[in-house]
């Protein structure tokens, strides 16, 4: 049973060191973010309920258009069954995707109170790269994200669940997951939202948060007497 208790450590701006946690993932036609093309990129922003339970809130997706002499490794084509080129694929300049990308993270911040995003991504490095070396290409201002600090949802879910891989990390959660969704930025981004807010939840059920009041002495040994 959840219990509503309105505290200052429920409000989002106080978990995470006033970082404001935001779930990407991108979709590539390679693994080098400076030569291979960007082509589905797709964002989750996160919110805290009264009580202090982390839940996804907006969502929004692009599939983005390959950046003029991008690598396209045939290899990851095949992988993601991506197909740059399809004429029905409404793709957008990757420059336009993270605009509108950044300014709904900014309101996000603005909204809660928070002084700067932070990436949270499975393998988040990755996909850090990939949405850093897209923001350089296009010049892209105000860019609210950490330039290097991630959240990485593959080491927590190795703690968390003895897993690493997204799909093995949601069954042991018992998240229900679709490999023939998988692969698609918009769906493995999603499926990462729930199993991060999964973990922070499971972590506050056990009672790591909120954390416990130190002694005023300072001495946590302190017994009184």
């Amino acid at each position: 049973m959840y219990v509503t208790i309105n505290a200052p450590e429920n409000e989002l701006s106080e978990r995470f060191r006033g970082y404001y946690p935001v779930v990407i993932d991108v979709e590539t036609a390679g693994f080098n973010s400076q030569t291979d093309a960007l082509l589905e990129i797709a964002a989750v922003t996160l919110k805290m309920d009264s009580s202090g339970w982390l839940l996804p809130d907006e969502s929004i997706f692009f599939n983005v258009k390959p950046f003029a002499g991008a690598n396209l490794e045939r290899a990851a084509l095949e992988f993601t069954g991506i197909d740059p080129f399809h004429p029905l694929r409404e793709d957008v300049d990757e420059g336009e995707a993270l605009a509108e990308i950044f300014k709904m993270v900014r309101a996000g911040m603005k909204a809660n109170g928070c002084k700067r995003a932070i990436l949270v991504g499975h393998n988040a490095t990755f996909d850090h790269n990939f949405v850093m070396a897209a923001a350089d290409r296009a010049s892209t201002k105000r860019n609210p994200f950490h330039p290097f600090s991630t959240f990485d949802t593959s080491a927590l879910a190795a703690l968390v669940y003895g897993q690493t891989v997204l799909k093995k990390a949601c069954d042991t959660a018992e998240i229900e997951f679709s490999t023939k969704e998988a692969h698609n930025a918009e769906y493995d981004t999603r499926k990462t939202a729930e199993l991060f807010c999964r973990m922070i939840n499971r972590w506050k059920t056990l009672g790591g948060w909120p954390l416990p009041e130190r002694s005023e002495s300072g001495d946590d040994t302190a017994t009184g007497d």
